[in-house]
């Protein structure tokens, strides 16, 4: 008998094990289901609009945009942000906007400019860029084409 009591208090104990095991594990799904998930922010905020980049110092390089929007329930309607200028691209097109440039084109006797166009390549933050811009330059010193062979003078009688 002894065995036998022995037997039943560690399947008593294998028994309060368990349900322990089980109570705790309940708990702590029971506690993951309780935490409120988070809810969609309804929100009549509208999107935000972003100034252009001007830049701190010079025309290019790092500095700062402003950002406004509209809503009754917003939070917050302005704000600043870091923004940069790459110092690489053409200003006079806007200052936010890449264009990819053909070759140069053969120069205009008339004009003594030559020209070339440039596809829109990315825009920056959204910004109003032309879809094509076509920029000129002068052709440089014009070369007046130099006689071949000498001179020769002549007699007038």
């Amino acid at each position: 008998m002894p065995q036998q009591q022995q037997q039943r208090r560690m399947f008593t104990a294998a028994l309060l094990a368990l349900v322990f095991i089980l109570a705790a594990v309940s708990t702590t799904e029971a506690g993951k289901k309780e935490k409120p998930e988070k809810k969609a922010k309804k929100s009549d905020c509208g999107e935000w609009q972003w100034s252009v980049c001007v830049p701190t110092n010079g025309d290019c390089g790092l500095g700062t945009r402003e950002g406004t929007r509209t809503g009754a329930e917003c939070k917050q309607t302005t704000k600043t942000q870091k923004c940069k200028i790459p110092c690489n691209w053409k200003k006079q097109f806007g200052a936010e906007c890449k264009y990819q440039f053909q070759a140069w084109g053969e120069c205009d006797l008339n004009t003594a400019l030559k020209t070339r166009t440039g596809n829109l390549k990315r825009a920056l933050h959204n910004a109003d860029c032309q879809k094509t811009v076509t920029i000129s330059k002068p052709c440089g010193k014009l070369t007046k084409p130099k006689p071949q062979g000498k001179f020769h003078l002549l007699k007038v009688a």
